[in-house]
């Protein structure tokens, strides 16, 4: 049998974890893979729950995680790590994925090592350089680096081919629904004293984004308080960000209410969990606006941009911003309406089927296979 292709798939973020988690496994299934996970250490309890979950360990962490860290650290950190790493271990293909920093850091480190590179969940655009930021720069900046795109859906395709890449563009749909399919088989209810998922009707909430830190928290937060008020049979529960600046305006807001369940980050099968029962989700969250309609719950979204059109275009998710009348609108709007809720509910997610991971996979091994037959005698 042939030496098999070493793949070196890094991540560093939660999302990351639970997106890459399926690919990982579908790699490490493979005979003709060997497979080595590295942590850069971005975010570290969040990361370890859903690598614990899967079944998942890492090979090597760099653990980069510093109080208050900036963008600059986390990329020259995970530059220099990362160097050292390929260096000791020479991969043949470095998988990233999405947009965070720890992603165009690792797709930089394997440019500058010569190591070809795989983009899951490839081809995002809002077209706003600053919103979302630093993610519509970085992944951007990840298309031009890598080889290997894979799409989740035809219309990020369109966008990685309009970008003028090079390499292969594949639609192979979002790794994420079969992270989530995967979990929401074994997912044990979610249980907290004081919500019942029966008699009230649960908004799972969850806000993070840089671009809706300061004034656009505090409107999201008047927001969420108006509709518990206006509604006496609905509950909040909005798992806070660890980050201060994010976590300390929504607690002095909102943590006095006693229909407002505010508590720390879900582990992933949680998370599902709640999302199975819950009536509504509003969330700035990416993830989400791709995982809840498979669960067919509606997905308000409160930012101004999306790079994922194909959700509002389906009508499983809109975007609403985080202005506090119009969260208060949208969210009455399906709360009243039972046809205007259904809609939403019930139609078609257009973010994948499950199998994503292992198109993934055979795709690596064309690519690389292709490569090893260009470069022998």
């Amino acid at each position: 049998m042939s030496t098999p292709h070493n793949v070196c798939i890094v991540l560093g973020t939660r999302p990351e974890a639970i997106k890459l988690a399926p690919v990982i496994q579908a790699f490490q299934a493979a005979p003709d893979f060997r497979t080595r996970v590295v942590l850069t250490g971005q975010h570290r309890e969040m990361v370890a729950q859903v690598m614990e979950l899967f079944g998942l360990q890492a090979d090597h962490d760099l653990a980069l995680m510093a109080p208050k860290q900036t963008l600059t650290h986390i990329t020259c950190g995970a530059l220099q790590g990362l160097q050292a790493e390929f260096e000791h271990h020479k991969p043949d293909l470095v998988l990233v994925q999405g947009d965070t920093t720890t992603a165009f850091a690792s797709a930089l480190a394997a440019f500058y090592a010569q190591v070809p590179v795989g983009h899951v969940e490839a081809g995002l655009r809002t077209d706003n350089i600053l919103d979302p930021y630093p993610e519509e720069a970085n992944r951007r900046l990840i298309s031009q680096l890598a080889q290997l795109h894979f799409a989740p859906t035809p219309l990020s395709a369109a966008n990685c081919r309009a970008s003028g890449v090079v390499g292969t563009v594949l639609t192979t749909g979002n790794t994420v629904i079969d992270a989530l399919l995967l979990m929401a088989e074994q997912a044990p209810p979610y249980v907290l004293p004081g919500l019942d998922f029966e008699t009230q009707r649960v908004i799972l909430a969850t806000v993070h984004r840089r671009e809706n830190w300061g004034e656009r928290l505090q409107d999201i937060g008047r927001g969420f308080r108006e509709l518990l008020d206006r509604y006496p049979d609905t509950a909040l529960l909005l798992p806070l960000h660890r980050n201060p600046t994010v976590r300390d305006p929504l607690q002095a807001l909102l943590g006095d209410h006693p229909r407002a369940f505010l508590v720390e980050p879900l582990d992933y099968d949680q998370l599902v969990a709640a999302m199975r029962g819950a009536t509504l989700v509003l969330s700035d969250s990416g993830g989400l606006q791709e995982e809840a309609p498979s669960l067919g719950k509606p997905v308000l979204v409160l930012r101004r941009t999306t790079e994922r059109p194909e959700a509002v275009e389906a009508g499983t998710a809109r975007l609403i911003g985080t202005d506090s009348a119009d969260i208060v609108a949208e969210a009455s709007r399906l709360l009243d309406d039972p046809a205007a809720y259904e809609a939403m509910a019930r139609a078609h997610n257009p973010f994948g089927d499950g199998h994503a991971s292992g198109r993934i996979v055979e795709a690596a091994r064309s690519f690389l296979v292709s490569a090893q037959r260009a470069t022998s005698p």
